[in-house]
């Protein structure tokens, strides 16, 4: 019974719902009609992942204060091997929210004279899978598919940073990052009220660059609802299309988005039918592969690296998305 309190009154905010019901109808509209079920999804998501977005900012932004740029290199380069990739994915998880801003985090570790490995490693996780998506999959699909989602999205990571690390493309990387070396940075002590302070200033900078794209995709996902008929979804991204998966992901990775913009589009195309795994691998798609990301990246790799790179991903989403769709009978 906590469970179910926990999951449905604070992050799912099903109070919330009913107060956005209840503002509707006052404004003389059928929530199930499809402008006022077009109103009612609009204004419930936006406040629901304004709330979980700042929070979830917050708490992240404050528990990487303990996690610098040099302090990570120190922890990473006291492990090897297998060790040593996974805690690259793991910090990955506490690193900003989009693909974007970990490339110059992924560039700074790669100077420092780390592991391929173990930096690409934490380039994929840091975008896939964080403790943002955790908490906010967990609002919209339950603590199953959250968890599952996270744990393949580790997999993939390790799994591709162990591909490039034993391929031995170390001559891939951009030549100026190669003749780099990384400084060595004093760790300077961080007080609790200087933590606090930078961790608001992380949460008003960082909505003030989402909000846009959560507008945009809840916008999308308000359309989807309740407008787009429901066997037309069924039909591209349902069952009887065997390729739905491979659809999703590929219109997936020319976006530009991260998992807040991305759930309320998901959210809508799973109560319009299609299935989990197409839902997951979109997500997947666009934050791990978003075009401007990757154009940051083939400034620091190679072309034969950055091809590489962008194979591992989507054959690691596709699987994960195929293995969702199998596993959707049992998790939801």
């Amino acid at each position: 019974m906590i469970w179910d309190f926990i999951q449905n009154q604070i992050l799912g905010m099903k109070w919330l719902n009913v107060l956005v019901q209840k503002f509707v109808t006052t404004c003389h509209l059928d929530a199930e009609s499809p402008i006022g079920g077009t109103i009612s999804f609009f204004f419930m998501d936006i406040i629901k992942i304004t709330i979980l977005l700042c929070v979830l900012i917050f708490i992240i932004s404050y528990i990487q204060s303990f996690f610098p740029p040099e302090k990570s290199r120190k922890i990473m380069g006291r492990f090897g091997g297998m060790g040593a990739r996974f805690i690259g994915a793991l910090l990955g998880t506490v690193t900003p929210f989009c693909s974007c801003s970990s490339i110059p985090i992924f560039m700074g570790f790669t100077a420092a004279g780390l592991p391929l490995g173990v930096t690409f490693s934490f380039l994929i996780s840091s975008p896939m899978v964080d403790l943002g998506s955790l908490v906010l999959l967990m609002s919209i699909f339950g603590w199953k598919v959250a968890v599952l989602y996270v744990l393949f999205g580790l997999v993939i990571a390790v799994a591709g940073g162990t591909l490039i690390e034993h391929l031995h493309m170390e001559e891939q990387i951009a030549e100026f990052i190669r003749n780099t070396k990384a400084p060595e940075l004093p760790e300077m002590e961080i007080t609790f009220k200087d933590r606090i302070k930078g961790a608001w200033s992380q949460v008003v900078s960082t909505y003030k660059r989402l909000i846009l794209y959560i507008v945009v995709g809840v916008l999308i996902g308000a359309v989807i609802h309740n407008w787009i008929p429901e066997q037309w979804v069924i039909t591209a991204l349902g069952s009887n299309n065997p390729f739905g998966v491979i659809i999703a992901t590929f219109c997936g990775v020319p976006m530009y988005a991260d998992i807040f913009g991305c759930i309320p589009i998901s959210e809508a195309l799973l109560g319009k039918g299609a299935l989990l795994g197409v839902v997951l691998s979109f997500m997947m798609a666009v934050t791990t592969l978003s075009f401007p990301s990757l154009v940051m990246l083939s400034k620091a790799v190679k072309p034969k690296l950055l091809g590489i790179f962008i194979g591992i991903c989507v054959v690691g989403i596709i699987c994960v998305g195929y293995f969702f769709n199998f596993l959707q009978r049992f998790i939801i």
